[in-house]
């Protein structure tokens, strides 16, 4: 039985163990926090993704934890509505197999399903990573050393997996010139089962109401150069505030709670684009890998069907890890490249470049409508990226 260390207890990495242990592998997931990390912002699985989940059993509760956005209404900056649309319009993958789960429930499910099958560790994070023709040998924070066959980063964009066995982030993080912050708010405005957008050249501002809780998910996003590193959660306050200052709607009720917020999470948006996800006996998953950015909406379903992959094609080369890895990425490298592609028309809906693409983007938020009664819309919103894939059985 060949054995393999997965970093990181998100989605990627409790995927990659469930289908590892289903095909005979001993799995072991190590997680630097302490816990299976709830919370989250809504997150989208479609097609083959959903597909992943089915074959594993995990259909009933996501249909339960569906949760139904039903509308997206888009202001301009001094809240003057510019349109309302069904969001099925907008989800637009032309392709009916579609949820829209917690991301902290989605994480939550995948550990109930294997916690009882491989083994995990949470607290702990890979200190050293030395491999030979013998394995992998492991140092860690705080627990002892092992050696391992195999060892997968599923650790996110800022992976510490990839980091040690390919090289510095930099190498392989791709800026897409916007940077963002999020943080959760009182519904003040009474939101339930939608979304609003707030957006001006540049800048936007998006209110994710969860069905019809007392809180609502703000993201704000603002375009400019790539920052330094080191950047603090004040700095990101100020920025934020500066540059939203003359937003009119739900605006000035964010930045209030801005203030106070104790989740603030921030980053740059960008994509990993690597020439190839394995070095030796250490290989990649999901955003570690291939991250498309919050911009495309496709970063969960390509961690979840490249989980079910890298897992299928290990166990079809008989866990000999160089074959396994290669047709790893020979049926994941095009599905990912077209759903990275994604990300440039996300970023025209969420934050505007120009004038001319605001007034495009504005143009065709309120066309849309009209286009679903011709029966138009669809068509014209189908996005072949999201089906681009043939799931193998393995």
């Amino acid at each position: 039985m060949r054995t393999v260390l997965i970093s990181g207890a998100s989605v990627a990495g409790p995927a990659l163990a469930y289908w590892l242990h289903r095909h005979g592998f001993e799995v072991t997931v190590v997680e630097k926090a302490p816990e299976v990390r709830g919370g989250g912002y809504p997150i989208d699985l479609r097609g083959p993704a959903v597909d992943v989940a089915g074959r594993m059993g995990l259909l009933p509760e996501l249909r339960a934890a569906h949760i139904d956005t039903r509308t997206i209404t888009a202001y301009d900056r001094r809240g003057r509505k510019i349109a309302a649309l069904d969001a099925d319009l907008l989800a637009g993958s032309g392709d009916d197999r579609h949820l829209e789960v917690p991301r902290g429930g989605l994480a939550s499910l995948l550990y109930a399903a294997t916690k009882d099958r491989v083994g995990y560790v949470f607290g702990d994070s890979i200190r050293t990573l030395e491999q030979d023709a013998g394995g992998v040998r492991l140092t860690f924070e705080q627990g002892a050393p092992r050696t391992v066959d195999l060892v997968v980063g599923a650790d996110g964009v800022h992976s510490l997996t990839r980091g040690l066995a390919f090289g510095p982030e930099e190498d392989y993080f791709h800026y897409l010139g916007l940077c963002f912050g999020g943080f959760t708010v009182p519904n003040a405005g009474g939101l339930a089962y939608e979304v609003v957008l707030q957006t001006e050249v540049g800048r936007g501002l998006a209110l994710y109401a969860v069905r019809d809780q007392p809180w609502v998910h703000a993201l704000a996003g603002f375009a400019g150069p790539q920052p330094p590193r080191g950047w603090t959660p004040g700095d990101l306050r100020a920025m934020v505030a500066s540059r939203l200052a003359d937003f009119g709607g739900e605006a000035p009720r964010v930045l209030a709670a801005l203030r106070t917020a104790d989740d603030l999470y921030y980053d740059m948006v960008g994509q990993i684009r690597m020439p190839g996800w394995s070095a030796g006996r250490v290989a990649v998953v999901g955003d570690a890998a291939y991250a498309p950015s919050f911009l495309s909406g496709q970063g969960t379903s390509l961690a979840l069907v490249g989980a079910y992959v890298l897992a299928g094609e290990l166990a079809r080369a008989g866990g000999d890890h160089v074959a396994g890895y290669a047709g790893y990425e020979r049926v994941m490298r095009d599905f990912v490249r077209q759903n990275q592609e994604l990300a440039g028309k996300g970023s025209a809906t969420v934050a505007p470049r120009t004038r001319a693409q605001l007034w495009a983007r504005n143009r065709a938020l309120r066309l849309m409508p009209l286009l679903a009664r011709l029966g138009l819309a669809g068509r014209l919103e189908r996005r072949p990226a999201y089906t681009a894939i043939d799931l193998p059985d393995y």
